[in-house]
């Protein structure tokens, strides 16, 4: 367990900690001699079970309040320190709304300089407090007289935190690793070494992690944890690291750096969460105000954006985005608090609910309401949630990263009725009543079109994306179709996506002409003869033989590969293996490489890859041409070859 202290300045917060702990936390020459704590301290202290007690010890002037927020964002159990002689104080006020603010709710309280007054005002001093604390979640927390000169109470303290100590930390021991590093220092003979609270996972000697957001590649080469050597560091603990890298570098680690598992390395300048003001503030908290963000041991600059008006009244709580001037690899969950633009008053706090918020739309009724389904500290309630408030479904590998769940946490959430897309990167979650719904909206979208566009066969999978299913992404409208016609919710002919009762028919004399035309797109299939060469080959008009392989080409007999020259659907399909072929032996397929395999000319050869391009099997990088991701892991069939 952690201890942290809290209080104003001089109210025996250190003492305190020596008189516990034997260990005089002040370590810098300008705090013995000032007298007075300028910097985090820390201290352990052996428990009966043979754990360790650790310490953070925080300043308590009113000018090193970010610091104190450092020092406290790791810790499970606050000690509340209160002199005597002054009772509560404005920093005993302000570090109490801290701890508030940062979700502490287990701790004591310690009366110091019990000594120097009459037993008359401390009984007042402990009404004082129990007024303070009364609508605070430390209500309940007992207090202890102490002296830490003659050392009155300070068993029955350390007694209390003995017993207090094995209840779990609030750190999670699932998840990635992640430590917020609150100091940096070199020693000899070691090197680099940070300390910090392990807030989830685990960690190992020999792991290589992440120093974030910088994303430097380090490598931990021994652990210290609660101030004993070993092997292995985990949630709630203490922890130094001994770190080694190729490119690290005492100078590029600060206060409010972290050390994570690389799998989660996501520093973002924009977090979405709720944040509460204090009900002590004298004004209401306006949209755009800039503050301090402390998020971990980190202090940003940044700005607060409402997402439900325009002001946030004194006590209330309400969604916001923090729009920050750098990066900061927070995860939902994490708890911050914001200061005033001077650093001068504590504003409110909060806790992070989304790392990938959007930049625009971020006030509409429906990001708000994906953001209270986020909210919800269950993981499958939440997912369940978000997913029944997407109608493009929910990036799953995010919702992963989000709250820093390791894939064995995430798989069991995926069982059941949940729909998961994959491929180009992409693993999109849909409920399963709404995956049915969509594929039905496609089927009327499609009857519609039939309606209004008799004549033709259907339109292409993308048309039909833009207009039955616009809001989902290619690759999800593909499992989509790909799902509707394995049930024969949809035909295909050719490239076109029809109903399955749909049907265009050439009428008798158009058959006719097309059993004349068809042999001379085949005699040279990949090379076959343009319109008017076709029309004076059989003495046609050649608007007639024109608008023949419109019609021919909507019913997917044959493909426009370029202005007035048609190539017959088994042509397509054999240049679609080569091209397939060529793409696979070479990597990236060049037009002069593709027209040696076809045995044509040049000019046909790009017009060839220019179609392919625009029906999408290939996309241009440069002077080369590629495949498309999504047609390495699952090929098309919407021609043969395709």
């Amino acid at each position: 367990m952690i201890v942290g202290t809290a209080g104003h300045i001089d109210h025996g917060k250190t003492s305190l900690v020596k008189a516990l702990t034997g260990v005089d936390t002040d370590r810098l020459k300008e705090e013995k001699t000032r007298g007075i704590t300028l910097d985090l301290g820390y201290a352990y202290s052996p428990l009966p079970n043979n754990d360790i007690l650790g310490f953070v010890d925080v300043p308590g002037h009113d000018k090193l309040v970010r610091t104190m927020v450092a020092g406290a964002t790791g810790i499970d159990f606050v000690l509340l320190v209160v002199a005597a002689d002054d009772g509560p104080m404005p920093q005993t006020r302000e570090h109490l709304a801290i701890l508030e603010l940062l979700g502490l709710s287990r701790g004591a309280v310690a009366l110091t300089k019990v000594d120097m007054v009459s037993p008359e005002r401390v009984g007042e001093a402990e009404a004082e407090i129990q007024r303070l604390l009364a609508t605070t979640a430390l209500a309940d927390a007992p207090v202890f007289p102490v002296s830490a000169i003659t050392g009155q109470g300070i068993p029955a303290l350390r007694a209390h935190l003995d017993v207090a100590a094995p209840v779990p930390t609030r750190g999670r021991s699932g998840g990635h690793f992640r430590l917020a590093v609150d100091r940096c220092f070199t020693l000899a003979g070691t090197g680099t070494v940070v300390t910090g609270t392990v807030h989830a996972g685990e960690v190992r000697v020999g792991d290589r992690l992440l120093l974030s957001p910088a994303g430097t590649e380090v490598r931990v080469r021994s652990i210290h944890a609660q101030n004993r050597p070993a092997e292995t560091g985990r949630a709630g603990q203490r922890c130094a690291l001994n770190l080694a890298g190729p490119h690290l570098e005492r100078s590029d680690i600060i206060r409010g750096d972290w050390i994570i598992d690389p799998r989660i390395h996501a520093p973002t300048r924009r977090l979405d969460g709720e944040l509460r003001l204090l009900a002590t503030e004298a004004r209401a908290f306006r949209h755009w105000t800039p503050v301090h963000f402390h998020l971990g041991a980190s202090d940003i600059p940044g700005r607060i954006a409402l997402l439900e008006g325009e002001t946030l009244e004194p006590g209330g709580a309400m969604l916001v985005q923090a729009v920050l001037d750098q990066p900061v690899p927070g995860l939902a969950g994490d708890r911050f608090v914001i200061r005033d633009q001077s650093a001068t008053r504590t504003l409110g706090g909060g806790r992070v609910i989304d790392i990938f918020p959007p930049t625009r739309y971020r006030r509409t009724p429906g990001r708000r309401a994906v953001l209270r389904a986020l909210a919800n500290p269950i993981p499958a309630q939440a997912l369940a949630g978000v997913l029944a408030q997407s109608p493009a479904g929910a990036d799953l590998h995010r919702f992963g990263l989000n709250r820093n769940l390791r894939e064995d946490e995430l798989a069991p959430l995926l069982a059941g009725s949940l729909r998961v897309v994959g491929g180009g990167g992409e693993h999109i979650g849909f409920a399963g009543e709404r995956w049915e719904a969509m594929k039905q909206t496609v089927r009327d979208r499609l009857a519609r079109f039939h309606e209004e566009e008799p004549d033709s066969p259907g339109p292409d999978r993308e048309r039909l994306r833009r207009i039955a299913a616009p809001h989902l992404s290619p690759a999800a409208f593909f499992a989509l179709a790909e799902e509707l016609l394995q049930q024969a919710g949809l035909a295909k002919s050719g490239p076109w996506l029809h109903l399955p009762q749909h049907k265009v028919t050439l009428n008798p004399n158009e058959s006719a002409l097309w059993e004349r035309i068809a042999p001379l797109l085949d005699k040279h299939p990949f090379e076959p003869p343009r319109v008017r060469d076709i029309a004076r080959a059989l003495a046609l008009e050649e608007g007639r033989v024109r608008l023949l392989l419109k019609r021919v080409a909507a019913m997917g007999d044959a493909f426009r590969v370029a202005h007035d020259h048609y190539f017959s659907q088994g042509a397509v399909g054999d240049l679609a293996r080569i091209l397939r072929t060529t793409a696979e032996e070479e990597g990236d397929v060049r037009a002069a490489a593709f027209r040696d395999r076809i045995g044509t000319g040049r000019k046909l050869a790009i017009q060839i890859l220019e179609f392919f391009d625009r029906i999408g099997l290939i996309r241009r990088v440069g002077d080369a041409h590629r495949l498309r991701q999504s047609h390495r892991q699952e090929p098309r069939t919407d021609a043969p070859g395709l």
